[in-house]
């Protein structure tokens, strides 16, 4: 494979669509919202081990050619880029995987205050409020306490992607492979993170244009129940509101960003 491959990651709502829009503006990038190949990776890890009758005629060198081949099948329409960016919250629980199909991957996981995070999600539910959303299933009704409970639980949005972001960071390799990219950092000084993306991965620097950001996907939102879920604004620019959250729901998430506590980054993961 002549690209190189590397993988955004992290919580939902904390930048990585943005990220994507802004690094496609490199002609030599592809990036794009969450997509299919995390789910077929899993799928082939499954299909490829003993439930399936036959895994006996799999060794492990077949079972890597598969998988890797998965991304190079995959973005072969995307020949004409040299570096391939795939998103999806299970690459952080993936680390170990990637490192051994691909050693020169590295995984940049989006990160964002917690309570914001769920606050993002139920002020998306708000202005969809006649339209069951893919998040909750298409299942209508609830509280914004239900709501919460469901998206940080172990299996939810949000509480999946929080632990797989907690596993990468605590791994023995998370020094040389993970990145932890913050939502504050990204909207408040875009240049000093993309500077840090750039050196993370190892290439040369590209003007981004902060002022003039593309992206849409506004079909797969409208199909998912939750028209706006990928909007990203033209300028990168922080917006300040008021949490919708109440008070003790917003509080019991907010000592959750262990990435802000220097005593815990035991790994000494580079963040920005």
């Amino acid at each position: 494979m002549h690209q190189k491959f590397h993988f955004i990651s992290g919580l939902p709502r904390s930048g990585s669509t943005l990220l994507a829009a802004l690094l496609r503006q490199n002609p030599r990038f592809h990036a794009n919202m969450s997509g299919p190949v995390g789910g077929l990776f899993n799928n082939l890890i499954g299909e490829m081990s003993g439930r399936n009758e036959f895994s006996v005629f799999i060794g492990d060198a077949q079972r890597k050619r598969v998988l890797r081949g998965l991304f190079s099948n995959f973005y072969e329409d995307n020949l004409d880029k040299d570096v391939v960016f795939d998103t999806n919250r299970l690459w952080c629980s993936k680390l170990r995987a990637l490192r051994e199909l691909l050693p020169g991957a590295r995984i940049v996981a989006c990160v964002r205050h917690v309570p914001w995070v769920v606050d993002s999600i139920e002020q998306l539910v708000r202005h969809n409020a006649l339209l069951p959303s893919a998040i909750f299933n298409f299942v209508p009704g609830g509280t914004v306490y239900s709501r919460a409970e469901a998206l940080v639980g172990g299996e939810g949005l949000v509480g999946y992607a929080y632990n797989a972001v907690k596993e990468a960071f605590f791994d023995e390799f998370a020094a040389e492979q993970l990145m932890i990219l913050q939502y504050e950092t990204l909207v408040n000084d875009p240049a000093r993170a993309l500077s840090a993306v750039y050196e993370f991965i190892g290439e040369p620097w590209f003007q981004h244009d902060f002022n003039n950001v593309i992206y849409s996907a506004s079909e797969f939102d409208i199909r998912a129940g939750t028209p706006g879920l990928h909007d990203v604004r033209p300028k990168v620019a922080r917006v300040e509101r008021q949490t919708i959250l109440p008070p003790d729901l917003f509080r019991r998430f907010e000592n959750d960003a262990f990435w802000r506590e220097p005593a815990l980054n035991v790994r000494s993961v580079r963040g920005v």
